[in-house]
Order: structure tokens, then C-alpha cells, then sequence
């Protein structure tokens, strides 16, 4: 991984750290990525959120994920749940680990650093399954997880404000290795 250590990442002390490389990873703008700080914040004081982050020698975060044990209250659930329910997998929802954010700096990404931080980050989780959401377009990300073992649950998956659909997307733990 060209000299990028992955390990654990205190997200609340980095958290402008890991959404400037969401702001590049994802084309967010400066108003997106000042939500976006409350909303990481918020998510990582829940119970049982885990992140990990991948540095360079110098200590530069250069990739990040982050996630938590499912809770059906959250909001995320209650926006694909009804999408879940329509296919009868909303058991999906229960006894899961959800990745909230994975990224990567677009200068590091095709190295294997969002695999090692996705597959570490899981290996740790209590839960028998992951889920997660990712844009619904054939891209590296949705070739990557689909390569760890995720498989579409939900398609064409509407968030508020969102201008483009997602996928909810699945995988039984620990995730496929190559």
C-alpha cells in the first residue's frame, strides 16, 4: 500500500482531517462538507462506532471509514427500510454493521487501502453481516465491495437531498478475501 499504515482513527479528533478527503473523494462542496461535520460527529458518539484510518508516514489521513452496529431508529434505516421491506429483507437491518463512510484521497485510491480499511474495520464487528449504501452506478467502490462478498439488496434507493439513487448492498461476515 505504498508506505500507508492502516489503524485505529480517532475520528472525533480528525474529523476535519477525514472530510477533506471526503470533500475530494466525493466532489462535496464546502457547505456539504460543514454538515456533513455534525452529522460524522453525531454518528460516531452511537455505541459501538469504529473507525480506522489509513496515514502516510508523515501522519497525512489519506483514506477513512467509519461505521456502527445497525439501530432501526437511526435515520438511514428508516429511509431504506421501506425499500428493504418490499423485497422481505428488511432483516438485513437487524444484528448488522453498517459502514457509514468509506474514502479514500483520489490520489491513493486503486492500492488496496479501501479494502484493507473496509475488511479490518468488519473483522472487528460482533454482528454476523455488514450493510452499507453506495451510489447505484457501476464504479470502482460498487466493484470493490462486490469483490468482499456484498451483493444488492435495494435498488434505485431514494435519500432526501440526494441527487442520485443508491444501492443497499449486503454481505455476510467476515467479508470474502481474494
Amino acid at each position: 500500500m505504498d508506505h500507508v499504515a492502516v489503524g485505529p482513527l480517532d475520528l472525533a479528533a480528525r474529523v476535519d482531517d477525514a472530510l477533506a478527503v471526503q470533500a475530494l473523494a466525493f466532489g462535496l462542496s464546502d457547505e456539504e462538507t460543514a454538515v456533513r461535520r455534525h452529522i460524522v460527529l453525531r454518528h460516531f458518539a452511537c455505541p459501538g462506532a469504529r473507525a480506522l484510518g489509513a496515514t502516510t508516514p508523515d501522519g497525512r489521513l489519506v483514506g477513512f471509514v467509519y461505521g456502527m452496529p445497525n439501530d432501526r431508529a437511526h435515520w438511514w434505516s428508516t429511509v431504506v427500510e421501506p425499500y428493504l421491506r418490499s423485497a422481505s429483507l428488511d432483516h438485513w437491518l437487524d444484528n448488522s454493521f453498517t459502514i457509514t463512510e468509506l474514502h479514500v484521497h483520489p490520489a491513493y485510491q486503486h492500492r488496496g487501502i479501501g479494502r484493507s480499511l473496509l475488511t479490518r474495520l468488519t473483522d472487528e464487528a460482533r454482528e454476523p453481516r455488514s450493510i452499507l449504501s453506495a451510489i447505484d452506478t457501476e464504479s470502482p467502490a460498487r466493484r470493490l465491495y462486490r469483490s468482499l462478498g456484498y451483493h444488492d439488496l435495494a435498488r434505485r434507493v431514494l435519500f432526501p437531498s440526494a441527487p442520485t439513487p443508491y444501492a443497499v448492498m449486503g454481505a455476510p461476515l467476515p467479508l470474502r478475501r481474494l
